[in-house]
């Protein structure tokens, strides 16, 4: 029956008018009277008046494409283009968003703030003090838009720590090297240690201090995500030997290598 109708313009016109009873319309005359309009009711035709029209085609219910829906049970196009008009009439929610952002190790340490910009839209994202790469910070309904009544998907901020200079990050502790003088190490007395946002420490070094030493400074690393508190701040000493020495220094530490 499809291709009758394909193959030939007035069955298809036919066809257009009257759906799929052309033929019993067509053997039953041009009359109007053997033919049930009732069977078209809700498919957007309408009955005809009392002056014998009616609407012709499929009105607004439906197009050429239902003939073939109703001849193979409604695959390819037609089928899919009803599901995209059902998915938009129910909603489809957006898509999450992953964005990358990258920070210092200070801004790691004492939390920042970020723009971007996700589906045209500027925002403003605080990044708590703690963070480390791979953390994640969750932003609901700001990812992307959902199609009809879907709500918008979340957007990720994936956060990358830098390196560092000067301090390495441990976990919730962070290491860091700190040169002090032969003399210093001897005999023992002050030291600055440097901390990771911009301020000194004085560290008392007792006598006889020797190169490679630890000493744990407990709550003055990074600043735990969870639970509260902070990590340690490990200072490794570096003694720092002079490259040039005066003949009074010279001889001063031959004094001491024979005292023993």
């Amino acid at each position: 029956e499809a291709y009758e109708v394909l193959s030939d313009p007035e069955k298809r016109k036919k066809y257009d008018t009257l759906g799929a009873d052309w033929k019993r319309y067509q053997q039953g005359g041009s009359g109007m009277g053997g033919f049930d309009w009732g069977g078209y009711a809700g498919a957007g035709r309408q009955q005809p008046g009392a002056g014998g029209a009616g609407t012709g085609g499929f009105g607004g219910g439906g197009d050429f494409s239902d003939f073939f829906e109703s001849i193979f049970g409604g695959l390819g196009g037609a089928n899919a283009g009803q599901q995209s008009r059902r998915q938009y009439t129910t909603g489809r929610p957006g898509k999450d968003i992953t964005s990358p952002v990258d920070v210092t190790l200070r801004e790691a340490f004492t939390g920042s703030k970020r723009i971007v910009t996700v589906e045209g839209e500027r925002l403003e994202v605080n990044l708590p003090g703690g963070v480390r790469t791979g953390s994640k910070i969750r932003m609901s309904g700001k990812g992307g838009r959902g199609v009809g009544t879907g709500q918008r998907g979340d957007l990720f901020l994936e956060v990358n720590v830098l390196d560092d200079p000067v301090f390495r990050r441990e976990g919730d502790d962070l290491m860091v090297h700190v040169p002090v003088d032969l003399y210093t190490a001897v005999l023992g007395g002050e030291m600055e240690v440097p901390t990771v946002e911009g301020k000194k420490l004085i560290l008392t070094l007792p006598p006889g201090t020797s190169g490679g030493k630890k000493i744990r400074l407990r709550g003055k690393g990074m600043p735990r995500l969870k639970g509260g508190g902070a990590g340690d701040l490990l200072v490794e000493i570096d003694i720092h030997v002079p490259d040039k020495l005066s003949d009074e220094q010279r001889e001063l530490f031959q004094r001491l290598r024979a005292l023993g």
